[in-house]
């Protein structure tokens, strides 16, 4: 007899169905998977044998071979166990087959049978959905995959109570969701103290998605400045939490299944490699840039990372998404962040202070910051300098406008852009629009265009640079609620082009 059970195979975000067949038949006794199975699933074998032990159920003196169909479609990760012990007990004609094969199957067996928890329920919980059959996985993964509203999904804690259910002898109650998490939203803007210019660009760097790059000496603020910034991004609407959480819940990241609406922020170190900032790895799984998706990257000490790891950000900045090709496959995954790098002016970190600056000042600046490329650079809507500050400021009480407040501006700002980008699913903000459309919304009048032209003659600005500043001007009128992009709105876009002191 041949029964079949159903589970899935990752590609990126998305799962694809994979058909778990199994046939108990006369022949030499021994039991087989394939199927391009890797370590992980071959080792299976074991598992399903020793939690069949506690259901009291021992495997024929026949040949046991399992397909997991399609055969050329690698499969990966301990997942399998769940489907690959329920294909077994249909071929063995202990659970009913047709019972079992209306329902998408995933999840480790633990040697005593119980069920434990795997990545990526909430991918497979839309891949059910979209098949029309119901989901079976672990209990630590039934609130996540519950999110999915249009499927029944049950977890049960064990392989029993998967059996008993599938036979009908006590039914599970569908998982509920996981509750709405609610993560800090970070440090509050009025507990920075002085930084006035850095808190307006992080003003306009959250109302436009612009990505903003921070240089200062040691202790200036630049990290307690980044760590404002979610704080003032507008929470993330349904969609856009379901597709965040998809990716977290392949990188099993997911906290006790509770999807939040908040924008995330990643801070990976500066010795973190490519693999672990683009994706790759085992199962090329997605990277720090992906985990930021519709949130924040933040990458302090920005001239440390390895060269060829800022270069792989390029093509996804402009892109929104990064491609992992591997020999086999091409995984896509999305990556729509807003960058914020923090950098000293140089290696010391004491470029402007004469008293403390190293003997190579001003060379030691321009050799650093150097280590920055200038197509990278280019890249960057907002460039500032943060000042120390003085113990004068520091002694001041905290004051000043709390996150709350700047985030009803921001919010107010990408209102405006919903509106503006609403008949375009690809575009959300103004970082996004390309330049025909920045010749609708942020054409400048006579004064803007022969100000743009003495910045590009002083400045040399290339197209790029020229249309980051179109973008940010546009952002900074939303903000100011003008219908035009005034002069002053781009001569504020245009101060945050300048070059840094030290060769930036």
């Amino acid at each position: 007899m041949v029964a079949i059970a159903y589970s899935v195979a990752f590609e990126g975000v998305e799962a694809r169905l994979v058909e778990v067949q199994c046939s108990v038949a006369p022949g030499m006794p021994g039991f087989a998977i394939v199927g391009l199975p890797d370590k992980a699933v071959s080792e299976a074998r074991e598992r399903v044998r020793a939690a069949f032990g506690a259901l009291s159920v021992a495997l024929p003196n026949k040949r046991v071979t399992v397909n997991l169909s399609p055969a050329d479609l690698p499969k990966e990760g301990s997942h399998f166990d769940l489907p690959i012990a329920l294909a077994v007990l249909a071929a063995l004609e202990v659970i009913p087959a047709d019972e079992l094969a209306r329902c998408v199957c995933l999840g480790e067996l633990a040697l005593d049978g119980r069920l434990v928890a795997v990545a990526g329920a909430l991918p497979a919980a839309m891949a059910a959905a979209e098949d029309d059959r119901a989901l079976i996985c672990p209990r630590p993964c039934g609130a996540e995959a519950a999110w999915v509203g249009s499927v029944p999904v049950l977890a049960p804690v064990t392989l029993r109570e998967a059996v008993d259910h599938l036979t009908d002898r006590s039914p599970l109650a569908r998982a509920q969701p996981g509750v709405i998490a609610d993560r800090p939203v970070g440090t509050c803007l009025s507990h920075v103290k002085g930084q006035e210019r850095a808190k307006r660009a992080l003003e306009i760097a959250a109302a436009g998605r612009h990505h903003l790059l921070m240089v200062g000496p040691p202790g200036a603020g630049k990290s307690m400045l980044a760590a404002c910034l979610p704080g003032l991004l507008p929470p993330l609407d349904p969609a856009g939490a379901l597709e965040t959480s998809m990716i977290h819940s392949l990188a099993g990241v997911l906290e006790e299944g509770g999807i939040s609406r908040r924008p995330p922020l990643r801070e990976p170190h500066h010795t973190a490699s490519m693999a672990a900032i683009v994706g790759g790895g085992r199962g090329a799984k997605p990277g720090e840039i992906s985990l930021a998706h519709n949130g924040v990257l933040f990458l302090d000490e920005f001239p440390e990372f390895a060269r060829p790891v800022l270069e792989t950000l390029r093509q996804p900045i402009e892109t929104g998404e990064v491609v992992v090709a591997r020999a086999n496959a091409h995984i896509r995954y999305p990556c729509r962040f807003l960058l914020v790098a923090a950098a000293n002016p140089c290696r010391c970190g004491y470029l402007a202070d004469a008293a403390r600056a190293c003997n190579r000042a001003p060379v030691c600046g321009g050799d650093y910051l150097g280590r920055i490329s200038g197509p990278l650079m280019d890249r960057f809507d907002l460039r500032i300098e943060v000042p120390a500050v003085s113990f004068l400021d520091l002694e001041l009480p905290s004051g000043g406008e709390t996150s709350a407040m700047v985030a009803e501006r921001v919010a107010a700002a990408r209102a405006v852009q919903a509106r503006r980008f609403a008949g375009d699913p690809r575009i959300r903000t103004n970082a996004e629009a390309g330049s025909a459309i920045l010749d609708e919304i942020a054409q400048p009048d006579q004064q803007g265009r022969d100000l743009i032209v003495k910045a590009s003659e002083k400045l040399g600005l290339t197209a790029r640079g020229y249309h980051r500043i179109l973008r940010a001007a546009r952002t900074i009128a939303d903000l100011d609620g003008s219908e035009a992009v005034r002069v002053n709105h781009l001569a504020e876009a245009i101060s945050y082009r300048l070059p840094f002191v030290a060769g930036g």
